[in-house]
Order: structure tokens, then sequence, then C-alpha cells
């Protein structure tokens, strides 16, 4: 999901609370650029200071959003009408278009190829996945180190971590070590 992507732009080091290896993602060219044609976005000029700023408030929007979701709150009218302010920045026009298999479908094709129309296509993202799908499912990591956002498409919704491999393996190490820990720390029974 673009929204998702987008969000996760913002680099901590999972592993360890070290502050100073946090990386803005948007700040980096070249994974910025990276980015663009993996998400199939419109092609965008160099991104001028003031753009960046826009990129950051954005997604620190969604950031608060996405934070009240997870406490269970509903999405707010404000930040709705938030987002249609982006989505006014990213005119479309609908067309009939084939894919690999042949079937025609409904696209909408940006007009402009500008850091606008990639704000308006971040929050058209955001936007439908909270029209479209559970509030409830978004989740933010559940490893403090991390915070990465995700959408738990879990049967049971029960999906604590971004990667049950990496963030979960250390998670579940963590909490071993601390047990081990506190049974050694405990005085011995008489």
């Amino acid at each position: 999901m673009l929204w998702v992507d987008f969000m996760n732009s913002y680099w901590r080091d999972w592993r360890t609370s070290d502050r100073s290896k946090d990386r803005d993602r948007l700040e980096e060219p070249k994974w910025l650029e990276e980015w663009l044609v993996e998400q199939k976005l419109p092609a965008a000029a160099p991104l001028l200071p003031e753009e960046l700023d826009r990129l950051k408030r954005l997604r620190g929007l969604l950031w608060d959003e996405l934070q009240r979701l997870v406490a269970g709150e509903t999405p707010a009218t404000a930040l709705l009408e938030q987002l249609n302010d982006y989505l006014g920045n990213g005119p479309v026009v609908r067309q009939v278009v084939w894919n690999a298999t042949g079937e025609a479908g409904i696209s909408l094709l940006p007009q402009r190829a500008d850091w606008k129309q990639i704000m308006a296509e971040i929050a058209a993202s955001f936007a439908a996945a909270l029209l479209e799908k559970e509030p409830s499912r978004f989740r933010i990591c559940g490893n403090p180190d991390c915070l990465w956002v995700y959408y738990d498409d879990t049967r049971n919704r029960s999906k604590r971590y971004c990667d049950d491999k990496l963030c979960g393996n250390l998670m579940k190490v963590r909490r071993f070590r601390a047990r081990k820990k506190a049974a050694e720390d405990e005085p011995p029974a008489e």
C-alpha cells in the first residue's frame, strides 16, 4: 500500500534504541527516486525544500491519525477535510485500460508529474484504506525501536510486529532475557 510505504520512509534502527541511526529517507534523493519508480508514481522534478516540508507534514498528519486509529478512535472529520485539500491538488482523468491478460478496467491517470500530484496519490491511498478497509486492522509495530506501520491482514487480527522474523524474534529474545535476569536477581528461597 502506497500510504504504508510512505509512512515507513522514516527509518529507525529496529534493533536498538540508538536514535542517532534514524534516517529520513525522504531526504535521500536516491531512495526517493527508486521509491517513485517502485510505486509507479509520476516522475517529478527534484524535490525542493518547501515540497519536502509538505511531504513531511503529510506524513506527520497520517502518523497522528494512525496513532488515534490504533487507539480505537474513529477517523477525524478534520483529517478527511485535510486529505481533500491534498486530493484537490492531484487531478486525474478516467480512462479504460487493458491489463496484461486483456481484461479492461477503469484507471485514474494523473494529469501532472509534480510533487502535489504525488502527495494527492498518497492521500488518496490513505483515504481509500480508511474508507474501504477495516481501520481496526491498522497497526504500529510492537517493537518500540521500530514503529513501522502495517495493515494486519491475518485472519485472527493478532499480528503484533511488522515482521515476525525480525521484530517479532527480537522482542521474543528481549522478553526471554528480561525473565532470565529477573530470575537471577530474585533472592534465593529460604
